[in-house]
C-alpha cells in the first residue's frame, strides 16, 4: 500500500500535489494552489467571488467545505486549482496598475492560466468553474476560447448586473422597513435605485445595507449555516496564508479594485443578450435561498435559451450565496458526475 501523508480533512498520496505556486500572470506574480491525488488527472480551475474575497483560494489547502464545493473526493478525480486573482490575497502587490482591474484583464488572466496549466499537466483541455465575480470572466472565457475547456460551471453565475442591484436594492428597502430601520431607508432612499454609474458611494450604500442584511449567508429555524464567520476565519488559520494577506485581500484589495470605472464596466454585463448558445456544456448551480446573486434572473435566462441541450441548471435547496455544507457535497458530486461524461 502507499504511504500517505496527511492533510486536514483529506489524503494526498504519495503519487499526488499539494503546493502553492508562484507563477507571473498577466505580466505581475500570481499565486495558485495545486492539489490532487493523481498528477495524471484532468485539471479543474476555479474562479473565486469578490473579487476581492479569494475563498476558495490559496487559503483552502487542506481545508475540505469552502464556500462553494467540498474537496475531500474531488481532489480523488481531478488536480483541482484555486487561484487568488491579481490583486487579492496572496496575488496583491503594491505596485497593481490600477488601470489593469478591469474585466478585459481577468479573462485575459484566466485564458492565460488555462493555457499554463495545459501545458504543466500536458493536458489538451481544462475544466472550468467560477463562484459569483468569478463567473463574469469565467463565462467570457469560454465564449472566447472555447477549445480550451472541456465543460464550465457557473455557479451563483451573474446574469445581468444593472438588473441584479434593482431587485437586491427592493429586497434592501422592503427589509429595511421589515426591521423599521430608519437609517437604512434613509440612506438607501437617498442613492435611490440602480444603475449606479455616478459615484463609489451610491454602489457602496446599497453593498452596506445588503451586508447588514445578511444576503451571502442563509440561515433560518431549520437550516443552520456554519456562518461567514467561520468561511472568513480560514484564511486567518491558513498555513499559507499571512494577516498581511488577509489585510491585502479585504483592504487594500478591495479599494485597487472597487473604483468607479469598474464598476460601471460592471453595469454593462449583460448575458441575455451577448451569450445566448454554447459550445461545450455548461452547469448553472445557484442556492434558491441566494438574495445577493438572486437566481429569478438565472432561471429567467436559462428558460430563454433556445438551445438548452449543453446546459443544466440545478437549484441547492439549502444554500444561499455561501453554499451549505450539505450542498457543497452536492455540488462536489455534480462537478465529479462531468468529469465522468468527458473520459
Amino acid at each position: 500500500m502507499k504511504t500517505l501523508f496527511y492533510k486536514p480533512d483529506y489524503f494526498i498520496n504519495q503519487d499526488g500535489i499539494s503546493k502553492v505556486e508562484e507563477i507571473r500572470i498577466g505580466s505581475i506574480k500570481q499565486s495558485i494552489l495545486v492539489q490532487g491525488q493523481y498528477t495524471t488527472n484532468p485539471v479543474l480551475l476555479f474562479l473565486h467571488g469578490g473579487p476581492s474575497m479569494p475563498i476558495p483560494g490559496v487559503s483552502s489547502r487542506g481545508k475540505d467545505y469552502t464556500i462553494v464545493t467540498n474537496t475531500k473526493h474531488l481532489v480523488e478525480h481531478f488536480i483541482v486549482v484555486f487561484w487568488d486573482q491579481r490583486g487579492t490575497g496572496k496575488s496583491y502587490h503594491n505596485d497593481i496598475p490600477q488601470e489593469t482591474m478591469n474585466i478585459e484583464q481577468f479573462v485575459a488572466d484566466t485564458i492565460e492560466l488555462a493555457n499554463y496549466l495545459r501545458s504543466k499537466f500536458n493536458q489538451e483541455k481544462i475544466y472550468l468553474a467560477a463562484h459569483s465575480w468569478g463567473t463574469i470572466p469565467g463565462l467570457l472565457a469560454i465564449i472566447r476560447r472555447p477549445d480550451l475547456f472541456y465543460t464550465y460551471t457557473g455557479i451563483s453565475q451573474i446574469i445581468n448586473w444593472v438588473e441584479n442591484d434593482r431587485i437586491s436594492y427592493a429586497w434592501a428597502i422592503e427589509e429595511a422597513r421589515k426591521r423599521n430601520n430608519r437609517k437604512a431607508v434613509k440612506e438607501l432612499s437617498i442613492v435611490g435605485p440602480p444603475p449606479y454609474t455616478e459615484s463609489f458611494a451610491q454602489w457602496s450604500v446599497l453593498r452596506k445595507w445588503q451586508q447588514r442584511f445578511g444576503t451571502i449567508i442563509h440561515t433560518d429555524e431549520k437550516i443552520k449555516h456554519p456562518g461567514f464567520r467561520r468561511i472568513a476565519l480560514d484564511l486567518l488559520f491558513s498555513a499559507d496564508y499571512t494577516v498581511k494577506d488577509v489585510y491585502n485581500s479585504f483592504v487594500k484589495g478591495f479599494k485597487l479594485i472597487y473604483n468607479l470605472n469598474f464598476i460601471k464596466e460592471l453595469s454593462t454585463i449583460d448575458f441575455r443578450k451577448s451569450i445566448t448558445t454554447y459550445n461545450l456544456p455548461v452547469n448553472l448551480i445557484h442556492g434558491k435561498k441566494d438574495v445577493h446573486v438572486h437566481g429569478q434572473l438565472v432561471e429567467n435566462y436559462y428558460q430563454a435559451l433556445g438551445d438548452k441541450s449543453n446546459v443544466k441548471l440545478y437549484w441547492m435547496d439549502k444554500s444561499g450565496h455561501a453554499f451549505h455544507p450539505d450542498d457543497t457535497r452536492n455540488i462536489e458530486e455534480i462537478l465529479i458526475g462531468m468529469k465522468s461524461k468527458h473520459k
